[in-house]
């Protein structure tokens, strides 16, 4: 089927797109794709309205109407909310005399997990390479800077650099699962320091009296979603930074995706003081947001790391996905993997130059990887 046969049609907002045909496309083993989880966002108040993020969802159908692939797809004002960070590219364009926003962005709002983009039938290449250039005939029809597509697989980012966009790697940390048992088992592939250290955390959680509550599905109930949006707007706050989710989206994630959440609450004195927010793939648990009342030390790596891996063994999981940023993971297990997004820079001379700056990124933050290896907790395999 060629490119002739299919036609391309925008939804600004996922109601507009029937939840069957959309999740066929997705599949089941990432939570952020779904119909229910990016219908959240946007009936939630965290996306559309005036706050930068406008859906133009795109949508690739056969001449008989068969809905053959789909993108999350956003009209951008700013850069917020992305976790790929562009504001330099943006400031430069900016001083040279134009216009870097708005600008097109293919991912999924708020959340720096990589995943399918290019949501197509049967995993077809040629489906994928007709939904980027649609976003390209969008970005020319309106006169656009750029359009960017974020946490994307590692194959989709090569097919499209070799259609012109432009690759840029990053870092996070994740732990995997090989095939242990318990924790016990996990802690004892560990050096001796590591291993010590955190028994050390764990214990003190202990000592000091905080409970851990795993609940998902059912056992998630509207009292635990109140007290974790406290505890979500009370960092927010500490940290001086915004507030991307509403109260209302996690309302509606708990309503929609309870099966998909694992809500750790600690439990202190017998009340809820603090809390981590996962949601569970087929293969992976992917962390997201945490927050408390109180600041206990040691808690959050509790709440976030090692009850993550103590769910994902129990479930066997491949791998716990801990979000953007934090070297202080890797002693705890999770390992630096590299990230993927690309790049569609309109003007020629600017696409120079940041073909340019990707260039020299890209090799330091291999370096930094490598680096970061060579600090690996796990015991030597010569050993």
């Amino acid at each position: 089927m060629g490119d002739n046969t299919l036609k391309l049609n925008i939804a600004t907002e996922m109601g507009a797109i029937d939840a069957g045909e959309w999740d066929a496309l997705a599949g089941k083993k990432n939570p952020f794709i779904s119909h229910a989880f990016l219908t959240a966002l946007e009936d939630g108040g965290a996306v559309g309205g005036t706050g930068g993020w406008s859906a133009m969802h795109l949508l690739l159908r056969s001449e008989d109407g068969q809905l053959l692939g789909v993108m999350p797809h956003y009209l951008k004002q700013h850069s917020y909310g992305e976790y790929i960070f562009d504001h330099s590219w943006a400031n430069a364009f900016e001083r040279a005399g134009g216009n870097y926003y708005p600008k097109l962005l293919g991912a999924v709002p708020f959340t720096p997990a990589t995943g399918p983009r290019l949501l197509v039938r049967d995993g077809r290449s040629d489906l994928k390479a007709a939904l980027a250039k649609g976003a390209l005939r969008l970005l020319d029809e309106y006169q656009l800077s750029s359009a960017h597509i974020n946490f994307l697989p590692e194959s989709d980012a090569k097919l499209l650099a070799s259609d012109g966009w432009l690759h840029r790697t990053g870092i996070q940390f994740h732990w995997h699962n090989q095939n242990f048992a318990n924790f016990d088992a996990f802690l004892a592939s560990l050096s001796s320091r590591k291993r010590k250290n955190i028994r050390k955390e764990r214990a003190s959680i202990a000592a000091c009296g905080v409970i851990l509550l795993p609940l998902t599905g059912d056992a998630i109930k509207k009292v635990h979603i109140d007290d974790f949006y406290r505890f979500y707007i009370s960092t927010i706050d500490r940290k001086w930074g915004g507030a991307y989710l509403t109260q209302e989206v996690f309302n509606q994630l708990h309503r929609t995706m309870a099966d998909k959440m694992l809500l750790v609450m600690a439990e202190y004195n017998g009340k809820i003081i603090g809390g981590a927010l996962n949601f569970i793939g087929e293969d992976a648990l992917y962390g997201r947001n945490w927050g408390a009342d109180i600041n206990i030390p040691n808690l959050h790596f509790e709440a976030c790391y090692y009850q993550a891996i103590e769910f994902a063994i129990q479930h066997g999981l491949q791998r716990v996905e801990a979000g953007a940023q934090g070297f202080h993971k890797v002693q705890r297990g999770y390992l630096p993997v590299t990230t993927h997004s690309v790049h569609y820079i309109a003007h020629d001379g600017f696409r120079e130059a940041v073909s340019r700056f990707l260039y020299s990124e890209k090799q330091g933050i291999q370096a930094e990887k490598n680096q970061i290896e060579l600090a690996s907790p796990f015991k030597s395999s010569t050993t």
